[in-house]
């Protein structure tokens, strides 16, 4: 009897272990990089890694809401510094020597950011048409669409950086509402929607239905292709609107902005718990994931890790990930 307790109590605690691993190792991150350099658990420090990960969170629940339906997005990061392109060069201020529209008025803040996410949305709308109807691969599709968007921002830029943004834009990003950063603020009101749309309505549904079992959902009357184009959308309006965010930021613009952004997405997504297989995938856990992917870039800054190795350990995280979901994925069958 007691060993059968003891069973029990050992599969339950390794079932809370495997549900929560994912803020462990968050935790356990962030504890670890704290005790190695003091100076990572600075208030400053942590609301810079909070800004930055705010707009890397937006990106990531588009990205997320198109791997939940099987597909991917590698447009991302290209359609991100298109529209911050787009609207940096039409919110510059009126006496910057090099503006990129001498007679363009000034026009009200929300106009270009708006314009922005309505060419995020087109390319959105183009990636789902083309996945759904021409019944491209969801890695060719969007794949044209990257170098697409990259081309054109290539053009409208004259490959030229965009500067002498208007204050009240890069206020957007730099400013605060009782002491919280408007770039938190707005990431967190876009993940509730995002949350209340996968969880409280029947479009949610359906993205899941179509992760887990195409067949089974289009039997049981779900427009594949309406959804599929409607992820693909939503997807990248999220996009333009983190464009129009990061441009903010940063305080202009150019035609390489933007880039890997597509991977770092995927990877966080995957370490938050989004199965490359489909189905299966929380909004909390996106955060989650971005948060460990920016808690460790900063911490191997503050370590003083070269940037190039930097990159080889994410790329050893996106395998290590991407692996075990996999892994995972057979063990189920």
């Amino acid at each position: 009897m007691e060993s059968t307790i003891n069973k029990t109590k050992g599969f339950a605690i390794r079932d809370l272990a495997s549900r929560y691993a994912i803020y462990l190792v968050l935790f356990a991150l962030f504890i670890g990089i704290g005790l190695i350099d003091k100076n990572f658990f600075s208030i400053n420090n942590v609301r810079n890694i909070l800004i930055i990960a705010s707009v890397r969170v937006i990106i990531a629940l588009g990205e997320g809401g198109v791997l939940i339906t099987h597909g991917v997005d590698l447009s991302a990061g290209r359609v991100v510094g298109l529209t911050a392109c787009i609207a940096a060069s039409m919110l510059q201020r009126p006496d910057y020597a090099y503006k990129m529209f001498e007679n363009l008025p000034q026009l009200p803040l929300w106009i270009p950011i708006l314009l922005a996410v309505c060419v995020g949305l087109v390319i959105g709308i183009l990636n789902g048409v083309t996945i759904a109807f021409l019944k491209l691969p969801p890695f060719i599709a969007t794949l044209g669409t990257m170098v697409i968007a990259y081309g054109i921002a290539c053009i409208y830029t004259n490959a030229q950086p965009i500067g002498g943004l208007r204050d009240d834009f890069t206020r957007l990003a730099s400013g605060s509402v009782i002491s919280i950063p408007n770039l938190i603020i707005i990431a967190l009101i876009v993940a509730c929607i995002i949350w209340f749309i996968l969880n409280k309505t029947p479009f949610g549904k359906y993205i899941y239905a179509i992760g887990g079992n195409p067949n089974a959902a289009m039997v049981s009357g779900v427009n594949i292709n309406r959804t599929l184009i409607s992820v693909y959308a939503l997807a990248g309006a999220l996009y333009g609107l983190a464009g129009a965010l990061l441009a903010a930021r940063t305080g202009g613009a150019t035609n390489n902005y933007g880039l890997s952004y597509e991977l770092d997405a995927i990877a966080a997504c995957t370490i938050g718990g989004v199965s490359q297989s489909g189905g299966i995938g929380t909004v909390p856990g996106i955060i989650t994931g971005v948060l460990i992917f920016e808690v460790m870039n900063n911490g191997l800054v503050i370590l003083g890790v070269s940037a190039y190795w930097q990159q080889v350990v994410k790329g050893i995280i996106i395998i290590a990930t991407v692996a075990f979901d996999i892994r995972k994925y057979i063990a189920k069958r």
